[in-house]
């Protein structure tokens, strides 16, 4: 715990100081709002999870793998006009047969404000496949190791709030689509967030082989918590050539609620827990195109002294698009309509 105070205090003393830096005559990002952005992203979303504990039959932990499909999006952005829209396509990445099939949601916006950047994501899995199953269950197939419950459900709800220290840092610039970097940035900023996360069950998470009698904690169907707090963090753009490539780190603490139910009674704690912010964008990116790897990770934890639940939920894509120069094409369509009504009087 006592780490987790440091590192915040040395992160924060950092952060003062970059407040009162001038900002920059020229800046070193370009905007693209007069062109109409149009661009396709591939990729997927997950989230796994695990469960720690020292199991009595000598295991330390159990891991939870949800089935998902790969996702094609396309999109377009043009001033302050934004749509995208996905096609789940029909085959999964992982065998049915071993993991499953796992219904899930995720839906969220964002937008910036000044030197803010709000995002609202909610999250929602159903059905999750436990690994290595025959580890504690000699009745299941080596061909077929897992353990299938479709009943076990993830859910998430977040709101997040990230302050920049220094103006010349964009969100919309770091993505790289309707804005791009021309030089590096580097900047603190604090993460505001609230969360509400869990993992729930008709019937106990883990299965009778697993329980230890002397700790309800281990028979339980539903962990879940409520938390705020603030991370700070550090971000980075670096811009070579055609390239551009930004990363978004923070380490901190959150005040945490946390409950778990057994046989229809729950019991509550109130904590800290550590929270991870990371970011990685990357790749090409000129004016006229753009083509990016993108990846964002959102790590959850809950833990009760030796009993401990983490989820990460994250998404992989690529994205590449094209920027039209709409505006100037109807300049010169206007002004040549101009000229020939000039032309016929």
């Amino acid at each position: 715990m006592s780490r987790f105070l440091v590192l915040i205090s040395f992160l924060c003393v950092f952060a003062a100081g970059v407040i009162g830096q001038e900002a920059d005559s020229l800046l070193p990002y370009q905007k693209y709002r007069n062109r109409l952005v149009l661009y396709s992203d591939f990729g997927w979303s997950t989230a796994p999870m695990s469960i720690s504990y020292p199991f009595p039959n000598g295991m330390k932990n159990v891991k939870f793998r949800n089935n998902f499909n790969p996702v094609l999006g396309f999109g377009f952005s043009y001033k302050w006009m934004s749509l995208r829209f996905g096609i789940t396509l029909p085959n999964s990445v992982r065998s049915k047969n071993k993991f499953g099939k796992t219904k899930y949601y995720d839906l969220g916006f964002d937008f910036s404000f000044k030197n803010m950047y709000f995002d609202v994501d909610w999250h929602l899995y159903q059905g999750y496949a436990l690994k290595n199953a025959d580890r504690w269950n000699d009745t299941i197939n080596p061909d077929e190791p897992n353990l299938i419950r479709e009943d076990i459900n993830a859910a998430s709800f977040s709101i997040n709030a990230w302050q920049f220290f220094k103006n010349d840092f964009k969100m919309a610039a770091f993505r790289g689509k309707t804005a791009s970097y021309h030089r590096d940035v580097r900047t603190f900023y604090l993460k505001y967030t609230t969360n509400y996360h869990g993992i729930s069950s008709t019937q106990p998470i883990l299965p009778g082989e697993l329980q230890d009698t002397t700790e309800s904690k281990t028979s339980s169907n539903l962990i879940a918590a409520f938390d705020v707090g603030v991370v700070p963090g550090y971000a980075y753009v670096r811009r070579w050539r055609i390239f551009q490539f930004g990363i978004m780190g923070g380490l901190g603490l959150v005040l945490q609620s946390k409950i778990y139910t057994f046989d229809g009674t729950t019991r509550s704690f109130l904590g800290l827990a550590p929270r991870v912010d990371f970011k990685i964008i990357g790749g090409i990116n000129k004016p006229k195109y753009f083509i990016m790897f993108v990846s964002d990770f959102d790590n959850k934890s809950i833990a009760f002294n030796d009993f401990s639940y983490k989820q990460t939920y994250y998404n992989l894509r690529l994205v590449g698009g094209i920027r039209l120069n709409v505006s100037k094409k109807k300049e010169a369509r206007e002004a040549a309509e101009k000229k020939a009504k000039e032309d016929r009087k």
